[in-house]
């Protein structure tokens, strides 16, 4: 293996040139904590089960799952299950879905928000071998029936609240699902209705004692074996089933293991950590399973977006996994709470900052740059994550650079920005702690897989230049078996053992990975112009006064548009300032507002230097956020392009004939 430019990098493979049609290949990566070699396997590990068997074996008697205790429909503290305790409750599960005739290979469908009911459900199916397959309803009720009908799910568990939206799959689903186990009580009515579809229909308590006394060997489970079948929502088309293996999941845990120890940041049975991401994404089921191997503890949020940063206050985690959707809300809560404390208050805090942005920007750790600034003025922020966070992970979608900057100077904790893809088992890459220069960046890969860049020539991305860009490939052990029952798709991303993303990335010259574009997203103008809509949304995306932006053009226009969700408090500042009045909806219809955000996004694009045609010249602004309600966005917030036009589509047709 080879010392590279790279400060992060080792080659492990030279560059391939272009040939017999296939496209040039940049050198293959790994990560510099991998230089000799992939972190081994733990012996006696080779599936999920053995992850928590073996935890429970070391720290029985360590605190596990937690929740809010519920006194006069107040929340109280947290209370407890030990890992000796969710295990007796595990083997219950286990022996109660034997019961019902469950075997070996068999689908399980869990449906619900993250509660240790899912955690044990899922267990249960690790334990006997059943594939897991989380169902989730923000694909809407047509989604949860598909799954359902095409991964064959024979039993599935069920948050009380999600019983009636699981009925509106009945009839067809009956095909299928024989057993329905709700997390809390069932009506008798419910139970009538299943029962005429030939379904049996359980309460929590009723299932667990089916579970008493009854004693079923384990299967033995092998790491090629599939632990779970996660339906990922593609932006066009039905969901897609990725097949994961117990060997993709403890690989990665080997890797994000080295990882943490390289950079010192090694998790302990110490650590606290909030489930609140939807555990039918891979990134919230693989940390839990970090969590669980490492003994640590885990305590569920009540479900409640708008009750979410009580329930931080209360369990105080060590370790905050967010998406943006969620630190996007952290940043403007705290802006404003910043620009309305009055001029001393703002004053002193744009003083600490700079001071302390500049410290990190010359090489000191955040705990470093400036421990008066932290005491005296960022640790409320600390106090506001409930004073113990040290780490803040984003992932699943990219996180704005002025957003990441922020936090990473005022939430006195590493902010590192992960990428990957349910297909590569999440965590592919992640930036590095007190590393500024990997803002805007996903940093290097983690220390499990080899990655190299594949030229895009149709798109001008040449993986073989000095700056090297390219589609993002990645190989190793955390990758996906396929996707279920469908082979054709499976062979379209999989070529020679590599995974094509889909992504374009960027060598940054610190060995970490920008990414810059998305493969399919590019249309041609009229006058023949390709465009790259994706890197123009995130050059888009500096401007401050908005909050998301979909840029819009086709071929029969020789120009673009835009839809854009202002900042509501930077629009209405901006408005005060002019002597513009009305709410926030008006706003966005004022010509002068709309002529504002048009110039601050021509002033980015001069800055950045886009060419004529890419820059935009007509612009919606809509007071409402892209949402999953109006099915503008997936579940992980990417843009679903087709119902974005379909719903605007009026909207843009006037864009067009006014901007002429």
């Amino acid at each position: 293996m080879a010392a590279t430019k790279y400060k992060y990098l080792i080659e492990v493979e030279k560059a391939k040139e272009a040939k017999d049609g296939k496209p040039s290949q940049g050198p293959v990566y790994r990560s510099l904590f991998a230089k000799d070699g992939f972190p081994p396997a733990i012996s006696g590990m080779d599936s999920c089960w053995d992850v928590f068997r073996m935890s429970v074996e070391k720290n029985p008697g360590n605190p596990m799952l937690g929740r809010r205790e519920i006194v006069n429909g107040k929340a109280g503290k947290y209370v407890w299950l030990t890992y000796k305790e969710v295990y007796d409750m595990v083997g219950k599960v286990g022996n109660a879905m034997r019961s019902c005739g469950v075997v070996e290979g068999d689908k399980c469908g869990i449906y619900g928000v993250n509660c240790p009911e899912w955690i044990m459900s899922m267990e249960a199916c690790n334990a006997h071998g059943l594939y897991c397959v989380p169902l989730y309803d923000t694909l809407g009720a047509g989604a949860v029936e598909f799954i359902i009908c095409h991964a064959e799910v024979s039993i599935a568990f069920a948050e009380e609240k999600k019983i009636p939206e699981l009925l509106k799959t009945f009839p067809d689903a009956a095909k299928y699902l024989k057993t329905l186990v709700s997390f809390g009580n069932v009506t008798p009515e419910q139970k009538e209705t299943l029962g005429q579809y030939g379904v049996t229909l359980y309460s929590w308590s009723e299932f667990l004692q089916l579970g008493e006394n009854k004693e079923y060997d384990l299967p033995v489970k092998k790491k090629s074996d599939i632990c779970t079948i996660m339906y990922t929502s593609g932006t066009t088309g039905d969901p897609k089933g990725v097949l994961i293996s117990n060997e993709g999941i403890i690989t990665l845990l080997a890797g994000v293991k080295r990882l943490l120890e390289s950079v010192n940041e090694q998790l302990s049975e110490e650590d606290v950590y909030l489930s609140f991401l939807p555990l039918a994404h891979i990134f919230d089921r693989v940390i839990e399973e970090l969590f669980i191997w490492t003994g640590a503890q885990i305590g569920f949020w009540r479900g409640d977006v708008k009750l979410l940063t009580e329930d931080i206050g209360e369990l105080k985690p060590t370790i905050f996994c967010a998406v943006p959707r969620v630190l996007d809300r952290i940043y403007t809560g705290l802006t404003q709470k910043i620009s309305s404390g009055g001029f001393l208050k703002k004053t002193l805090f744009n003083v600490a900052y700079s001071y302390k942005y500049h410290n990190m920007q010359n090489g000191h750790g955040h705990s470093q740059a400036s421990p008066i600034a932290d005491k005296v003025v960022f640790s409320k922020v600390k106090q506001g994550l409930g004073g113990r966070v040290r780490l803040i992970l984003s992932g699943a979608a990219p996180l704005s650079t002025h957003v990441e900057a922020f936090l990473r100077v005022v939430a006195c904790a590493h902010v590192l920005q992960g990428y990957g893809l349910t297909e590569t088992c999440a965590g592919t890459f992640v930036s590095l702690p007190n590393e500024l220069s990997m803002l805007g960046t996903v940093g290097p890969p983690v220390p499990n897989v080899d990655v190299c860049l594949e030229s895009v020539p149709e798109m001008g991305y040449d993986a073989l230049s000095d700056t090297p860009r390219g589609e993002v490939c990645v190989k190793g052990n955390t990758l996906f078996s396929g996707y279920y029952k469908r082979e054709d798709l499976t062979k379209e991303v999989m070529i020679d053992g590599w995974f094509h993303t889909g992504d374009v990335g960027e060598w940054q010259p610190d060995g970490s990975l920008k990414i810059i574009d998305r493969k399919k997203n590019i249309f041609k103008l009229s006058q023949g112009e390709y465009v790259a809509v994706e890197n123009l949304e995130n050059i888009y995306g500096l401007v401050s006064d908005i909050d998301a932006i979909w840029v819009y053009g086709n071929s029969f226009e020789s120009f673009l548009v835009a839809v854009v969700n202002p900042n509501k408090q930077a629009v209405e500042s901006w408005a005060q300032q002019n002597g513009i009045s009305g709410d926030f909806k008006s706003l966005c219809e004022n010509a002068k507002v709309k002529e504002y955000i048009l110039g601050e996004l021509k002033n980015v694009a001069k800055e950045k230097k886009l060419k004529g045609f890419e820059v935009i010249k007509g612009v919606h602004l809509d007071p409402e956020p892209f949402d999953m309600e109006r099915d503008l966005i997936t579940p992980t917030y990417k843009k679903k392009r087709p119902q974005l036009l379909k719903y605007y589509k009026d909207l843009i047709d006037n864009m067009y004939k006014n901007a002429k």
